[in-house]
């Protein structure tokens, strides 16, 4: 008889653990209803971000890009080149509204713009909160490898940029060649990197090809991005950055252009203000770029950066932070552009209730707000100076939560109920075992995997564990069981005899 029941037991505990049938909270769920601007604020916002580019306009522009802007129709006034509304209102009209990002495989492959909200990655730590020592050492090539293996198993990340700079790789170079290896053999979902020089560009897309099955293969379907700050506030540009910027649209690489202005220190202090600019010179990017090549794949990507004005210390989770990404978001997709903004960016540096309030905080607002890729959303700890792997798969929980509230509550005659209401009242006074609560147990709930939801004898009978060491056993049975092979032998030996591949 306590076979039976143990056996049963063991059943119901297998079929709780087992994947559900239904996904009820999957990534690219609708945003866009937090609001936090009006339509006369957005309207003031925009006027004014034209009156800064066409009455102030744009300084240090590299000689290429001034010659190419100047046959749109900019301005010159003195070393400063102006931008009439017409010519930045045109831009908008010829920009790419929706764009694939695609990864080696076909099947992970996401659609940027309208309201679909995908989280993901960014970053570039140069420290990680080591999971044996939890203490913060310099972050190496190998943990960028064991960071790319690990969120290959995350499924709410929906694309992977490297998410620390490998310390211990010297040279810009072979930087940027490894860290580009390291994403093309460890994931298959869509990837971004970022470039240090234009001529590092069409090397690595030699590696592209080899990895996308032959040359010209990965601008057919590229599947890696790239980041780019091509502006640096206040509203100037920047020569490196504007180089590759040419290069990527050469090779079909779709582009974030990034701005990532800081409060009251490269731009305005007032919240109002800071928007105006900080659109002003992400528009500054969208025209270049549709100046270059109309209608190129690019993310609108202006990412609102806050800083602690006492201290001038960096503040990625703070409240500000949360409405500012989100008013971001809201403007771009007023614009109808592909919208990209920053959210998780704790100031935290353990795993700790901090963590958790400013992470939740931020990525909400701006999935609430319908940002279509929210970078930083998963992984980074100290603001943004560290990266967890513990963090990683907390979040990847976090944003199933997101998704689950972002899909909302689906009313139609079967889930209103009536009949089984009818139904509990007159015969067993509940709705235990009902088949309409079977019917919405996977299909309209999330089951999180790590969140402890024992009572408090149960959570002590089993170890009192909290959710930071939930999360490193989770994270150290991925990485140890986890170890794609994602090039062939024959594409890894391609690679290996044309670049020098450090791991």
């Amino acid at each position: 008889m306590s076979r039976g029941k143990s056996s049963g037991r063991q059943a119901r505990l297998a079929k709780r653990a087992a994947p559900p049938a239904y996904d009820p909270c999957p990534p690219g769920q609708l945003g866009g209803h937090y609001c936090p601007l009006s339509e006369a604020d957005l309207k003031a916002i925009y006027d004014t971000a034209l009156r800064l580019l066409e009455g102030l306009g744009m300084g240090e522009v590299p000689d290429r890009l001034a010659k190419d802007l100047l046959q749109a129709g900019a301005i010159q006034a003195g070393n400063r080149l102006q931008f009439p509304r017409t010519m930045v209102q045109q831009a908008i009209t010829r920009a790419a509204k929706t764009f694939t990002l695609h990864g080696r495989d076909p099947a992970r492959s996401i659609t940027v713009g309208g309201q679909n909200v995908y989280f993901g990655t960014g970053g570039a730590a140069v420290q990680t909160l080591d999971i044996d020592t939890a203490t913060y050492r310099p972050a190496t090539l190998q943990d960028l490898h064991n960071f790319t293996r690990l969120q290959d198993r995350l499924a709410n990340i929906s694309w992977f940029t490297r998410c620390c700079i490998a310390t211990d790789v010297a040279g810009e170079y072979p930087l940027d060649v490894n860290t580009a290896y390291a994403l093309v053999a460890n994931t298959t979902k869509p990837t971004a990197t970022a470039f240090t020089l234009a001529e590092h560009v069409a090397p690595i897309v030699k590696m592209l090809d080899i990895a996308a099955g032959g040359p010209g293969q990965f601008a057919e379907k590229p599947f890696m991005k790239t980041h780019i700050s091509p502006v640096i506030s206040p509203m100037r540009y920047g020569e490196d950055a504007v180089d590759v910027v040419y290069e990527c649209i050469a090779h079909n690489i779709p582009m974030s252009c990034i701005t990532a202005a800081q409060a009251g220190a490269t731009a305005p202090a007032t919240l109002a203000g800071f928007l105006a600019q900080s659109l002003a010179e992400t528009l500054a990017s969208l025209v270049m770029v549709n100046v270059i090549h109309p209608g190129f794949p690019m993310v609108f990507s202006n990412w609102p950066l806050v800083i602690d004005l006492r201290s001038g210390a960096f503040s990625g989770g703070s409240g500000e932070t949360a409405v500012l990404n989100a008013a971001s978001a809201q403007l771009s997709n007023w614009l109808g552009l592909p919208s990209g903004v920053a959210s998780s960016m704790t100031d935290a540096k353990a795993i700790d209730a901090q963590y958790g309030s400013e992470k939740a905080m931020t990525s909400f607002a701006a999935a609430t707000a319908g940002g279509n890729l929210i970078y930083e959303s998963s992984g980074m700890t100290a603001s943004l100076l560290g990266a967890s792997f513990e963090a990683f798969v907390l979040d990847d929980e976090m944003h199933s939560h997101t998704y689950r509230a972002l899909r909302g509550v689906e009313v139609t005659e079967q889930n209103l109920g009536y009949d089984a209401i009818c139904e509990a009242v007159l015969g067993e006074g509940h709705f235990l075992g009902g088949a309409h609560t079977l019917a919405a147990m996977e299909r309209d709930y999330f089951y999180p995997a790590l969140a402890d939801r024992d009572e408090p004898r149960t959570w002590q009978q089993s170890g009192a564990q909290d959710a930071w060491s939930r999360a490193r056993a989770k994270a150290q049975d991925i990485l140890a069981t986890h170890h794609p092979r994602y090039l062939n032998p024959e594409q890894d030996a391609a690679i290996r005899d044309q670049f020098d591949i450090l791991a």
